[in-house]
């Protein structure tokens, strides 16, 4: 076995949705607030909270402080034991959940066991079998999950998915699949759509549908007033369960704790992950409202986990609700929402590359373009490889930037401590990359 050169010194570590000689040699020995440090001293500023997961940025004291004090308690417990800090954080959830009634939590250590797990959940509850997904979605990259996401992530698991998904489109103001640009007729023809849909597949075998209530990855799109609760209307009068996917909108990424609270639009089910402990130590779940969740107070709640509930990780969340609640981070990202349309408007007018910028809270995206006019992306939707964005990423790391993207969508969701003089530190540094950037595709 010898040495590639060019994987040096991770060669021994897939990294994932990567051609591995494609890595460059970034080494990260530490992080401090909203940075990443990087050996030798240097500072990469996190413009994307990693994975839209460390809302607290890194190495937030809270959270260490709750992680080191139960470390001398226990670390691990079954999880059908009774255990405090798990009984604690489960209602502290359910006192923030969207509803009145309150719900019950099933953990997971992750988004894609969440939502298999909520899927498996609607099955038991409702006795029927099909699910509606989204196509422009990600809900995760275990079986069950990849076969809930649209996007080309669900393609390395084909043709052995579990059955019973079936897809829709969901509205996309800046690229309708519904042939229009009113935002009032978006909504109409997409709920009509999946009313048709229904009728295909029979709303009474129908368990449940699933969506991110703002897209996520596959292009951070707010939904057009109205479609959300027109989903709500519609699941309700055929007896399906909604689901909420807030593996990143939840815990004040957009400016409530639940996304679900923002709207006023309240699922049936709602699962969590990312920011729930700030990513700090994996962690993910299942809100399931109180009135659908004793429906297992007679019956066999048939999920589990060897992790579910994990000590480190309940603290973990705990600390995380901690900061978030004392330091007011709840509704910070509706601060940073407004620095966010500002900057990116500046931006705009001065990159014609912009073709739309679009978001919520401290959640944005911009989506570039070679011609504003025919909105031709700079790359192709669902393209697996592309020299030019790849440079473009690259000129933002080596200016001490990191920004989450892929296709033509750069992710801008910092962590929710950013002060402002950091953000405009970011906002510059995207500023020159956009500039070479234009430069090239105009070569």
């Amino acid at each position: 076995m010898t040495d590639s050169p060019l994987l040096g010194k991770h060669r021994h570590v897939l990294m994932p949705w990567s051609v591995q000689v494609n890595q460059g040699e970034t080494l990260i020995v530490g992080g401090d607030g909203p940075y990443f440090i990087k050996a030798g001293g240097g500072r990469i500023l996190d413009f994307s909270s990693g994975w839209a997961a460390t809302q607290l940025g890194h190495g937030h004291p809270i959270v260490l402080e709750a992680i080191r004090e139960q470390l001398d308690k226990i670390c691990w417990a079954p999880p059908n034991f009774v255990v405090d800090v798990r009984a604690q954080y489960a209602a502290a959830l359910s006192d923030l959940s969207p509803w009145e009634e309150g719900c019950r939590v099933h953990f997971t250590t992750g988004g894609g066991e969440a939502n298999d797990d909520a899927v498996r959940i609607a099955r038991q509850l409702t006795g029927r079998s099909k699910i509606l997904a989204a196509y422009r979605s990600y809900h995760g990259n275990t079986q069950g999950a990849a076969a809930l996401t649209g996007s080309l992530r669900r393609w390395a698991s084909e043709p052995n998915l579990p059955g019973g998904v079936v897809r829709f489109w969901a509205p996309h103001p800046y690229r309708s699949p519904f042939y229009t640009d009113d935002p009032t007729e978006e909504t109409r023809r997409a709920l009509d759509h999946v009313d048709r849909v229904l009728t295909q597949e029979g709303p009474e075998n129908v368990a449940a549908l699933i969506i991110e209530p703002v897209l996520g990855s596959e292009g951070v799109v707010v939904y057009p007033e109205g479609y959300l609760a027109g989903l709500r209307a519609l699941t309700s009068r055929h007896g399906i369960l909604l689901i909420f996917d807030e593996v990143v909108t939840g815990f004040g990424r957009v400016g409530e704790l639940f996304a679900a609270s923002r709207f006023g639009v309240n699922p049936d089910l709602l699962t969590f992950a990312k920011g729930s402990s700030s990513g700090y130590v994996p962690l993910g779940g299942v809100l399931v409202r109180e009135g659908l969740a004793c429906e297992f107070d007679g019956r066999l709640f048939d999920a589990g986990h060897t992790h579910s509930g994990h000590p480190l990780a309940m603290a973990a969340g705990l600390g995380t609700l901690k900061a978030l609640q004392s330091e007011n981070l709840f509704k910070k990202a509706y601060e940073i929402e407004s620095w966010m349309k500002v900057a990116l408007g500046k931006l705009a007018v001065k990159h014609e590359i912009i073709g739309d910028f679009r978001g919520l809270g401290a959640y944005f995206a911009i989506e570039l373009v070679k011609d504003r006019t025919t909105r031709e992306p700079v790359v192709a939707w669902q393209a697996k490889d592309s020299r030019i964005t790849k440079d473009f990423y690259r000129d933002l790391l080596n200016d001490g930037l990191w920004l989450h993207g892929k296709y033509s969508i750069s992710v801008l969701a910092p962590a929710l401590i950013i002060s402002e003089g950091q953000f405009a530190e970011g906002m510059e540094k995207l500023d020159r990359a956009l500039a070479k950037l234009s430069d090239r595709i105009q070569a």
